[in-house]
């Protein structure tokens, strides 16, 4: 079967890679495999070519059945795009990921489930514990997803990434933090705002903080941090960044998707005071800025494998992935796609690429140390 071919590339004016980070960006996502590319000198790199992603000559049979935790609107436009190139069904059920986790346990062997998506690693990583995921072959997700975005296993691959940064006051806060560490600094009591220990974003950043610089530092940094709140924790980014302009807050963490969302429609009690939010990308010198992801993989039992992995792969191809950026304000996962301008405002920034199965190993860790912190 003929197929289209698609090429990716990675290009300075598409990345949201800090300039003096591309060297180091660029080897460690190819130093996986065989790749034998380097710089030219228009930073331009040639990472995959003659990659087959959909079916041109015939549109192909059937259907793919999804549990997907992402509640955006805006994905229909990846649904439809999607069977309308292959041919596909999309037969999709959203929820809450547990819920969803809950019901692809019970199902067991007769789940008709094909594909689980969901925003966050712990809960793509509790998947795989349980054995609800399976290992597929894939040389299109193993070239386009860079390596620290997989699965060691290949059951999960990201497909989108949120960073989560530091928003402040500009007017309040003339010296903000520039790293996760300074939110531990005296000169911030009573200015932060943070999520609960309970939200999968929170436990994540400490996560990745311990496997950067252990279980004692975090669990010393994560009291002193609730000693600097403002609040006890409450509601969801969107409203520790509204905690900001109604002046609760100084200082917020938040996923840079909710403040892009704001700069590129309408938000109430936040789009109409953007201008007097202030952010940072931090530990910019070492570690680089935390990422999340929204990721998926192919369920253990899926009736429809083939298809399954089609869906993944389109997930993957140029097309899906800028409408990650256009559609939600999110960051592609395949490096050098074009981004959003809302996204693109933010500026560019170096981002942590610790492999997320680090992160994973650690949320056990990350829960123990928040409720050892008295962190709500």
């Amino acid at each position: 079967m003929k197929a289209r071919r698609i090429a990716y590339y990675f290009c300075k004016e598409g990345l949201h890679v800090r300039p003096e980070y591309e060297t180091e960006y660029f080897s460690k996502v190819l130093s996986q495999g065989d790749i034998d590319m380097k710089m030219t000198a228009k930073t331009c790199v040639l990472a995959l070519a003659a990659s087959a992603v959909l079916a041109t000559d015939a549109l192909a049979e059937g259907e793919v059945n999804l549990y997907s935790s992402r509640h955006y609107d805006t994905d229909e436009r990846l649904y439809s795009d999607f069977t309308e190139a292959t041919g596909i069904t999309i037969n999709r059920i959203e929820g809450n990921a547990d819920e969803l986790i809950a019901r692809m346990d019970a199902e067991g062997a007769n789940s008709p489930v094909d594909v689980f998506l969901t925003v966050d690693t712990v809960r793509i990583t509790r998947a795989k514990e349980m054995g609800l995921l399976q290992s597929v072959e894939s040389p299109i997700l193993e070239a386009a997803i860079p390596s620290y975005l997989q699965d060691d296993d290949n059951q999960w691959f990201a497909f989108s990434q949120r960073a989560r940064i530091l928003f402040y006051d500009k007017a309040d806060v003339p010296n903000p933090p520039m790293t996760y560490q300074d939110l531990a600094s005296p000169e911030y009591a009573g200015k932060v705002c943070i999520r609960s220990s309970s939200n999968v974003y929170t436990q994540n950043i400490v996560a990745a903080l311990i496997a950067h610089l252990g279980e004692d530092a975090v669990s010393d940094w994560a009291k002193a941090v609730v000693g600097n709140f403002a609040r006890a924790p409450q509601g969801g980014d969107t409203d520790q960044l509204r905690g900001i302009v109604s002046g609760e807050c100084d200082i917020a963490m938040s996923n840079t998707y909710y403040f892009a969302r704001a700069l590129r429609r309408d938000v109430s009690n936040l789009s109409e005071s953007t201008d007097m939010i202030g952010w940072v990308f931090p530990n910019q010198n070492d570690i680089g800025a935390h990422m999340n992801i929204s990721g998926g993989g192919v369920a253990a039992n899926a009736p429809n494998k083939e298809n399954a992995i089609k869906f993944l792969e389109y997930l993957a191809s140029e097309q899906a992935q800028k409408y990650f950026s256009a559609g939600n304000d999110e960051y592609p996962a395949v490096p050098g796609i074009g981004l959003a301008p809302s996204v693109a405002e933010l500026g560019m920034f170096r981002p942590d690429t610790i492999a997320l199965s680090d992160i994973a190993e650690n949320i056990g860790a990350a829960q123990r140390i928040l409720g050892e912190a008295g962190w709500e």
